[in-house]
């Protein structure tokens, strides 16, 4: 080695060395890039290193493809481990690039290769439960899971596995908190259990709670990419769009095409210099508080109040969005009831009709007596059963929509003005009541 070239740090030494690879030593390379994510430029020099070797052995060719599968480089690592040395960690790791890429059959195959040839059977077996389970095949996976017994039913991946098992066949939610709970008690820097619990919390509106477990969960290395997306969102929640990029942009480090933290990101960096007005907000909010006030509240005449409890405005808000035409124009209103409205308004620096070119069309309304029993149920159903992302979700939360049936009644400029709520949100949630045979209003 020449006086110019620096030593190879220690994730590098491990991957170009020929000394044993295995297991411990997957280990040590995961821990360090968990400890400083600035490590995962060592794991990518080592791994060019590598790919610049000729005349590889088939153990650097093994190596080289579980180093691959690390990098989320998937097909490549398939292809570099199918023409290796055929040992247990070959097939196994192979197992995990074919599950990355949906190829839940083969994966399975190379699960039980990999047991043949002597890789752990709990290990193994956690393996082929998940890989059953993606595949839909649940009950498969449950098998699995209860066909294992001693220590491994106190680790954190066994607890985990058994918790999302649990979840997918509509078990008890409490059964599944606790699972994950004991989980993350077993293994505090277990990434999928983190982010399995912070995803119920998530759910649930613990949002302070549920970041501090994303955060925890995004300091494991390999980073379950739900963590990243979903700690994302929640930093945009806070205006923090800087922390959000770099979660988008740890995902396009590894998956350039990645289309949803591609839009993310934009959206992200769009916000980024906006400019957040709160005294603004607050006078909007002191405006709203002012609109809501019933006209009940004002000694109005018998008169007046009938006339406008006839034509349904009942707020201080309905008034400013009706002319004084529309007012004239009913039945016993008069010059005198006019003046006494004006002079309401006044009281309160509002004008009549000083918002009318802002009114919104009236929400269809509907009329359960009109509507079949398989319509009324429809129309009740709750918004969770669409299967929306955390960032459709809040959305929903925010605009205090429940059921299907308050979603249809609004439009997607409704939907555009939630805060974090963009194009993409909006898109997923048409393709899901598209699904469902139903359209927002205004589609």
């Amino acid at each position: 080695m020449s006086m110019s070239e620096a030593p190879p740090s220690g994730i590098q030494q491990l991957i170009v060395s020929t000394t044993a690879f295995g297991p411990r030593e997957i280990d040590e390379i995961t821990q360090a890039i968990s400890e400083d994510y600035s490590q995962y430029r060592e794991l990518r020099s080592a791994v060019g290193e590598l790919e610049d070797q000729e005349n590889r052995t088939p153990a650097t060719a093994a190596r080289l493809g579980v180093c691959l599968y690390m990098l989320g480089r998937y097909s490549d690592s398939i292809e570099m481990l199918s023409n290796s040395d055929g040992g247990a960690l070959t097939h196994y790791y192979l197992g995990r690039a074919y599950l990355a890429l949906d190829r839940y059959s083969e994966a399975i195959t190379a699960y039980e290769s990999s047991e043949r040839a002597g890789y752990d059977r709990d290990v193994v077996t956690l393996a082929k439960a998940e890989a059953y389970r993606y595949d839909k095949q649940h009950e498969e996976a449950l098998q699995l899971l209860d066909s294992l017994s001693g220590a491994i039913e106190q680790t954190a991946e066994y607890l985990y596995q058994r918790s999302v098992a649990v979840q997918v066949i509509g078990g008890n939610r409490e059964e599944v908190w606790a699972l994950l709970e004991r989980a993350v008690a077993a293994d505090s820097n277990h990434s999928g259990s983190l982010f399995g619990l912070a995803l119920e919390n998530d759910r649930q509106g613990n949002d302070d709670y549920a970041r501090e477990l994303y955060e925890r969960a995004s300091r494991q290395f390999p980073t379950h990419l739900g963590t990243l997306l979903n700690l994302g969102i929640l930093y945009e929640d806070m205006q923090a769009h800087d922390r959000a990029r770099q979660c988008y942009d740890r995902i396009l480090d590894a998956f350039p095409s990645h289309q949803r933290a591609r839009l993310f990101y934009k959206d992200a960096d769009a916000s980024r210099d906006m400019y957040y007005d709160e005294e603004a907000r607050r006078e909007q909010d002191r405006l709203s508080q002012v609109l809501s006030i019933p006209v009940t509240d004002f000694e109005l005449s018998v008169r007046s109040r009938n006339c406008l409890q006839k034509v349904g405005l009942m707020t201080l808000g309905d008034l400013t969005e009706t002319t004084e035409l529309e007012l004239l124009a009913s039945k016993n209103f008069g010059e005198t009831s006019l003046v006494e409205i004006t002079d309401m308004l006044s009281s309160k620096g509002l004008e009549l009709g000083q918002f009318a070119n802002q009114r919104r069309d009236e929400e269809p309304i509907y009329d359960p007596d009109s509507m079949s029993d398989d319509e009324k149920a429809l129309m009740d159903r709750p918004i969770s059963d669409l299967n929306l992302s955390v960032r459709a979700r809040k959305c929903m939360v925010r605009l205090g929509l429940t059921t299907v049936g308050e979603l249809l009644r609004r439009t997607g400029d409704d939907l555009l003005e939630c805060k974090n709520f963009g194009v993409t949100s909006l898109n997923e949630v048409r393709e899901k009541l598209t699904q469902a045979g139903l359209k927002l209003r205004g589609d």
